[in-house]
């Protein structure tokens, strides 16, 4: 029997008929993408394909071609993969899935361009695997909104700030979160003066990172030890957007904590705290090759070695930093952890990695929850989510 929330939309599959049982949800897993991690998304797909229970759920892989274009994805994990020398990737196909834009229509179509569109069946939530830009950053989420689906993860508003680096700052801040020192360098403000930008990047002292605004798995950043590498590393962050970030480097440890949503009226929960350690000189920083391609350079632990205290007002600092934002659903928040035990807050990430090997679950595992268990966990605070105004 489906019962319903206030806004009257079914939450559990509706039985078809009285000799047969109530269907199971039906989960749009949704990735690829048209930003630059558009093979770390479809990595992560793999790995929530493998894990999502299939006796309790039915799953349509869903991927986004480089070019934006929607198709049906093979439900293999091991298609999805990374490998040694191998990106996955979405390919272009004949066929093209299109999602209703009607409230009250939840029927995915498949359409060649020269038959009638075929019906898919309808779909109770969105799993949207999406990093960086078109995807994590609310465009998608506001497509989602718009076709009166329930999905997985932060909403519109709590997506595009904790995709851009400067206003998420301004909004940690204006929560009074410990942030660290930083310039902003709007599109065309470097290429008018870039010694005066220069100058303004030297009161931040050295060295410092230089970040593209809207971006993630660390593509695109640079660590500046020299004011005459400057140059070469904001032209490297604008290759993935035009605005660019420069951050005061931070002497300390960098930790991470994991954050999961919470139903009404709970608040989110908070991991034990991970850190990351980087051991080999052929990485000044945890860069996209040391997360992704060349693991043998950093030590990933979990719990971090660090005073109760301490672990104590980072997780506490993760969940304020969650609920700054708005999110929903799931989030990492990276943190500096000083010689002086000051707990300074970097950034949120609203969809961390979740590859099974990722910091993300790996935090969560640590905490009691398996990976399989999150996935689930995830999908049901989507499912008693509305859309809309909550």
């Amino acid at each position: 029997m489906s019962r319903q929330d206030g806004s009257g939309r079914v939450v559990s599959a509706p039985m078809s008929s009285h000799s047969e049982p109530p269907r199971k949800p039906r989960v749009l897993v949704l990735f690829g993408g048209r930003s630059g991690e558009h093979a770390i998304s479809c990595a992560t797909a793999a790995g929530v394909l493998q894990a999502i229970d299939r006796d309790r759920y039915e799953v349509l892989p869903v991927g986004i071609t480089r070019a934006g274009k929607w198709v049906r994805a093979v439900d293999d994990p091991d298609a999805w993969k990374l490998g040694e020398g191998r990106l996955p990737e979405v390919l272009d196909a004949a066929e093209e899935i299109s999602i209703p834009l009607a409230a009250g229509d939840d029927v995915v179509r498949l359409a060649d361009g020269e038959t009638p569109p075929r019906q898919l069946g309808a779909v109770d939530v969105v799993f949207p695997l999406l990093h960086g830009p078109f995807g994590e950053d609310g465009t998608v989420q506001g497509l989602l909104e718009l076709a009166d689906l329930r999905y997985v993860g932060a909403g519109v508003l709590a997506s595009a700030v904790g995709m851009d680096k400067h206003f998420m700052k301004l909004v940690l801040a204006g929560s009074d979160l410990p942030v660290g020192p930083y310039v902003v360098i709007r599109p065309g403000e470097w290429e008018r003066s870039p010694q005066t930008w220069t100058d303004t990047v030297a009161g931040l002292g050295l060295p410092v990172f230089v970040k593209p605004a809207r971006a993630g798995s660390s593509l695109g950043i640079s660590r500046v030890d020299d004011l005459a590498q400057l140059p070469a590393a904001v032209a490297a962050a604008q290759e993935h957007d035009p605005k660019v970030i420069v951050e005061a480097g931070i002497v300390g440890r960098e930790i991470e904590c994991a954050v999961l949503g919470a139903r009404p009226g709970e608040r989110p929960r908070a991991s034990l705290p991970g850190e990351i350690v980087v051991t080999s000189d052929e990485h000044s920083f945890y860069d996209f090759e040391s997360k992704y391609l060349d693991e043998s350079g950093v030590t990933l632990a979990c719990p971090a070695d660090l005073p109760e205290h301490v672990t104590a007002e980072i997780r506490e600092l993760a969940v304020r930093t969650f609920e700054a934002v708005g999110a929903e659903g799931l989030s990492r928040v990276d943190v500096f952890v000083t010689p002086d035990e000051r707990v300074i807050v970097n950034e949120i990430n609203t969809m961390p990695g979740f590859t099974p090997f990722s910091m993300y679950p790996r935090m969560w595992e640590r905490t009691g929850i398996s990976y399989p268990e999150l996935v689930d966990e995830l999908l049901t605070l989507a499912l008693e989510r509305p859309t809309g105004l909550r």
